[in-house]
């Protein structure tokens, strides 16, 4: 049972530097494509409003679509949600 734990621990542990790695790399890559501007993209989204009424009913409004600016990243940054996440949700709530 012990050598279980010591090795859960050092999978977790390499887990997470591994995520540290990646999420810096992304950082720095975004960083150099936001110097030569190439950083954001956008994509055409759905938008839908609900609006809560009497009775625990929803009504839900469709409000066109929109341009949304997005990060050319894996992660978000700046508080821009990644492309490629984006591109598969094309459909935002309000």
């Amino acid at each position: 049972m012990k050598r279980f734990l010591e090795i859960l621990e050092l999978t977790a542990k390499v887990v997470i530097v591994v995520a540290v790695a990646l999420w810096l790399t992304d950082w720095a890559v975004f960083r150099v494509r936001s110097a030569r501007g190439t950083a954001f993209g956008s994509v055409q989204v759905e938008e839908y409003l609900s609006t809560a009424l009497k009775g625990n009913k929803q009504e839900f409004d469709y409000m066109g679509t929109a341009q949304v600016s997005c990060a050319r990243a894996l992660f978000p940054h700046a508080g821009a949600p990644a492309c490629w996440w984006l591109r598969r949700h094309t459909t935002q709530w309000e």
